[in-house]
């Protein structure tokens, strides 16, 4: 059910080089290809691919509008459409510098105060080099590292942080890869059809005295075997990939497992639950026909205690999304897991303007029409204080639609009571992430989306300070500083690495102990973990960083572009874990994080703290 209205706010823009006109009587912005005409719906027989804009997706930035200045930094272009497979070479960029490394710099960049303790390189320790999530836990007195992304997964014994051993690797890789549609649907000899590791939170059950796992089941977002980003290959262009997509069976949901062990061996499945609204018993799918829906996005939200919160789209008309590859605009759940075997829903919301039917409150956005921006929510709520704990405020990041604050006090009735948009910047990914750590003491958020393209086409991915100490009033009151290579260095912007550049995320709020105050690590992409001390909110800055080259001996030609994606932050060892496209990095900083522990942690992790 619907809780809240767009209202009558001013969305924020970028500054656009060039004009902005009426088009058919909506914001039609320079650089785009626009038509007067009415949308032509009957382009795509499916009733859900949205047309309520005309096709304003943004056409080619001219190249003399963007690049290296003479400060000898870099000016990023103000709206292009979304391309992760192009290149983008200019004057004084990694093409020039790096000729003789296909146009990426192999060089390393580390400030004084962090420390490499260790570098496991590969691909043995690169189950995908493009994405993936992590969780920890402790069995009789060893630490488990999971590193996983759907199909692709490692289990590592971390207990020795310089001694790291792999105990269990599974893949897909038997499944050939031309097989015709979803590889996903295959058997293989580590996963049965449509079975993987989806996107987890794992916390201790006082219940089963065991820890349980909650993994989403989200159809894959990738899907170059049914839909790719390019005009005429898109969900808006090829209605045979829409019907193909919506006939997978996949589940559309979640599973909850309780765990015995580090390896999936040592998995029991309790519970499989469908987000599909259509069903009649959520927890008894009929898997024999497609689902309705995304499913449960990215980590779900659960520290062990009664209440969860999940991204999701119940129905196939939460379809009011730009992005041309992706079916579905998610909103929020609240699902009761007093027993984890038999979660409960208990309310679903969702900004008017995501479900079909609200096309006149989705016009008010001026991203509608651009065939490029991810509209809806990416990840579940952002959550100070769970509700358990007398917790009443979370913070939905939205993508195009912003950044809403609900009151979960009473989690079977959620409700909205502030709202921010935020700066459009498109391409890439808006209001992704929301990092809540500092919340507590300061009354300030960190949002932030991520970069998609490469050779920075694309706006700037700032990290927004925002002033939430009024939840009804949220306000931008700062940003983070952009991360600078070091003087010396044989370049002065980050976009001259080649690949991309930007904000991903601060790691996960699964990782054990407690985040520390003052202080956020984000991985930056090409320009590695950066960590930012925000002890001042009026003045932060920059406190250390460490960015790898931007390859390997085993990487990919084609995952060049995506040198790191990840971190992960044992907050008790004081260990931050970096993911690359060449295996994973420990690093650690004395002076800011305090003396690490690099071998058996002191008490085991049981539940996340914040």
């Amino acid at each position: 059910m619907r809780k809240s209205t767009l209202g009558s706010g001013r969305r924020g823009a970028v500054a656009l080089l060039g004009s902005v006109a009426l088009v058919g009587g909506v914001l039609a912005l320079a650089g785009t290809t626009t038509s007067a005409s009415t949308p032509d719906a009957s382009a795509s027989p499916d009733p859900h691919v949205p047309f309520a804009c005309e096709n304003r997706r943004p056409g080619p930035v001219d190249p003399g509008s963007y690049g290296m200045q003479l400060d000898k930094t870099f000016l990023h272009p103000a709206l292009t459409y979304v391309n992760e497979a192009e290149k983008h070479p200019f004057p004084g960029g990694g093409a020039d510098l790096f000729a003789d490394n296909e146009g990426y710099d192999p060089a390393r960049y580390r400030s004084d105060n962090v420390k490499v303790e260790a570098h496991y390189p590969g691909a043995a320790f690169t189950p995908d080099p493009f994405h993936t999530w992590q969780n920890i836990v402790d069995f009789d007195g060893r630490r488990y590292l999971f590193q996983y992304d759907r199909s692709d997964a490692r289990v590592y014994d971390i207990t020795d942080v310089r001694d790291v051993r792999i105990v269990e690797s599974l893949s897909r890789d038997d499944v050939p890869w031309d097989v015709e549609g979803n590889p996903e649907a295959q058997p293989s000899a580590d996963w049965a059809p449509h079975d993987f590791w989806g996107a987890s939170t794992i916390q201790w059950s006082e219940r089963y005295d065991a820890y349980v796992m909650v993994q989403s089941f989200e159809q894959k977002r990738q899907i170059g075997f049914w839909l790719e980003d390019a005009p005429g290959h898109n969900k808006f262009d090829d209605p045979q990939g829409v019907a193909d997509a919506r006939a997978d069976t996949q589940l559309k949901g979640f599973k909850v497992y309780r765990l015995d062990g580090p390896r999936k061996q040592d998995w029991t499945l309790l519970a499989t639950v469908s987000t599909d609204q259509t069903q009649e018993d959520p927890l008894a799918p009929d898997l024999s026909r497609p689902q309705q829906g995304s499913g449960s996005l990215d980590v779900p939200y659960w520290t062990g205690g009664r209440y969860m919160f999940i991204a999701t789209a119940p129905s196939d008309d939460w379809s009011m999304n730009e992005y041309p590859t992706y079916l579905y605009s998610a909103g929020i759940q609240a699902w009761d897991m007093a027993d984890p075997a038999h979660p409960t829903l208990l309310d679903t919301w969702h900004r008017e303007g995501q479900v079909r039917g609200e096309e006149a409150a989705y016009r008010e956005n001026p991203r509608c029409g651009n065939r490029t921006s991810w509209m809806g929510a990416r990840m579940p709520l952002f959550v100070p204080t769970p509700p358990e704990e007398g917790g009443t405020v979370a913070f939905a990041a939205l993508g195009g639609f912003g950044l809403s604050v609900l009151d979960i006090s009473d989690p079977a009735d959620l409700r909205e009571i502030g709202h921010l948009d935020l700066p459009m910047s498109v391409a890439g990914t808006e209001g992704d992430n929301v990092d809540v750590s500092q919340y507590e003491e300061t009354g300030y958020v960190y949002v932030s989306g991520y970069p998609l393209s490469e050779d920075c086409y694309e706006p700037y991915k700032d990290v927004f300070q925002v002033d939430a100490r009024d939840p009804s009033k949220p306000r931008i009151v700062g940003r983070l500083p952009r991360p600078t290579p070091p003087a010396g260095a044989a370049i002065s912007d980050y976009c001259q690495r080649g690949g991309s550049f930007g904000p991903k995320r601060t790691g996960s709020y699964t990782s054990p102990g407690d985040p520390q105050d003052g202080l956020l690590v984000y991985d930056f992409y090409n320009a590695g973990a950066q960590l930012f001390d925000v002890s001042k909110p009026g003045a932060p800055r920059i406190a250390g960083y460490f960015a790898p080259p931007t390859y390997g001996a085993e990487t990919p030609d084609y995952a060049r572009g995506n040198v790191t994606h990840a971190v992960y932050v044992e907050w008790d060892r004081k260990v931050v874990w970096l993911f690359t496209n060449d295996g994973m990095y420990a690093l650690t900083s004395k002076r800011l994080l305090g003396k690490p522990d690099l071998d058996r942690p002191d008490a085991p992790f049981r539940t996340s703290a914040r």
